[in-house]
């Protein structure tokens, strides 16, 4: 660790994703939130924090495992019934859609603008969304998703900004990153996981077909990645985030390794 960064971490600590009032969960399709994070949307839900969920698309070409049959009108209709019922089981109530096309027919501007009416109206102190400096990260949803969030974490707050893309300015304090390669901070979700697994793979079953290939191997993957995030927190389970607070998403390289 370079002196610089071992600084950092005593004049500008990561924040506690865990210590805010007000989360607003940004997730690029109808199940990628509850996959990246809904332990701890669960586990936050259940300690009385107040907690949003915008889904950026329609989740129109997901229709891999989808009913056979199904129109492209049919499935968005779904999805988002099985956003709602899987947010529910979470103890999410607040669930927004922007209803942009799956698959990126959309412009950089519409997912802006869309997504910072939601900050303006909701006024989170912290924002999670996919981490769009994933490698292995292809899909331009994802990618267009975890971009705009970075972008709106650190313009949230300027009135000038925010005006151009018709809302409000909102304090934002922090953005917390998942379906991230380097995590920085956790939240522990002990005793939620059955929570998360049941959310998904109950009720978004367009996705996930009970007994299906697919949905065995993401549980497993689940349930290792809450273990390896656990012990390194010395908890049971955890989810990780790639967390950076104001000060760190400007002028300060060192805070995103």
């Amino acid at each position: 660790m370079g002196i610089t960064k071992f600084a950092l971490k005593f004049a500008a600590p990561v924040p506690k994703p865990d210590q805010y009032s007000r989360y607003l969960f940004v997730g690029p399709h109808p199940d990628d939130i509850e996959i990246g994070a809904g332990a701890s949307a669960a586990a936050l839900a259940a300690r009385g924090k107040d907690i949003c969920f915008l889904i950026c698309t329609d989740g129109r070409y997901g229709d891999a495992n989808a009913p056979y049959g199904i129109s492209r009108e049919e499935l968005i209709a779904l999805r988002k019934e099985e956003s709602l019922k899987s947010a529910a089981a979470l103890g999410v109530t607040d669930v927004r859609f922007l209803m942009l096309s799956d698959g990126g027919f959309y412009s950089e501007e519409e997912l802006l603008r869309g997504i910072a009416a939601v900050i303006s109206d909701f006024r989170p102190d912290i924002i999670f969304a996919p981490d769009p400096f994933v490698s292995s990260e292809c899909h331009v949803d994802h990618l267009n998703t975890g971009r705009a969030v970075q972008r709106l974490a650190v313009s949230a707050g300027n009135p000038g900004i925010m005006e151009m893309l018709g809302a409000s300015a909102v304090p934002v304090q922090a953005a917390a990153f998942y379906m991230t390669a380097k995590p920085n901070a956790y939240i522990n979700t002990s005793g939620y996981l059955k929570t998360q697994i049941d959310a998904v793979f109950r009720n978004h079953l367009s996705q996930y077909p009970e007994g299906s290939e697919e949905a065995s191997s993401i549980q497993l993957y689940l349930k290792l990645r809450a273990a390896d995030f656990g012990i390194r927190i010395l908890k049971k389970s955890a989810e990780g985030f790639r967390v950076l607070g104001g000060i760190h998403m400007h002028c300060l390289p060192e805070a995103g390794k």
